[in-house]
């Protein structure tokens, strides 16, 4: 077996491109969102059946896509996330493809995430903040975002 040295990184139009000698992967903003509410839904080591409707409805409101389309970018999020070990760094490459509106929305859909089972694991919280960290919130989008939240969600 050999393994194979990834070409550097390139963005064309809204999309990551990640090359080795044999394979090509794109990643696009769809993705991105996807794969940071698994990663939030993760956080305390399992997804469940709240949060999985919750992230599937998200993705497929936002995006205006059909519930199977959505379901297959969460499924292959969650593929990723377990076979890459250097999932962060990927997630850190695609956050450019997001400005802050964008941002702001991706954080309310995390906290979505975080609330769909009614409980707020301390666990999934912390993963909530890493991914925030990661894609690079700035502090004012995350206070927009929780107002946001609670406007949405206590109404």
């Amino acid at each position: 077996m050999t393994i194979e040295e990834p070409k550097a990184p390139r963005f064309e139009d809204d999309a990551l491109i990640i090359e080795t000698q044999t394979t090509t992967e794109v990643y696009d903003a769809k993705y991105l969102v996807s794969a940071l509410l698994v990663f939030v839904a993760k956080g305390d080591g399992e997804i469940t059946s709240e949060e999985t409707a919750e992230m599937l409805r998200l993705v497929s409101d936002h995006f205006d896509l059909e519930s199977s389309q959505s379901l297959e970018l969460l499924t292959q999020a969650m593929t990723d996330i377990a076979e890459n070990p250097d999932f962060e760094n990927l997630l850190r490459e695609l956050a450019v493809l997001l400005n802050e509106i964008e941002k702001e929305d991706v954080c309310v859909m995390m906290l979505k995430v975080v609330a769909a089972d009614g409980r707020r694991e301390v666990d999934e919280l912390e993963k909530f903040q890493r991914a925030a960290t990661i894609i690079g919130i700035s502090a004012e989008t995350l206070h927009r975002a929780y107002d946001r939240y609670f406007e949405e969600t206590m109404t």
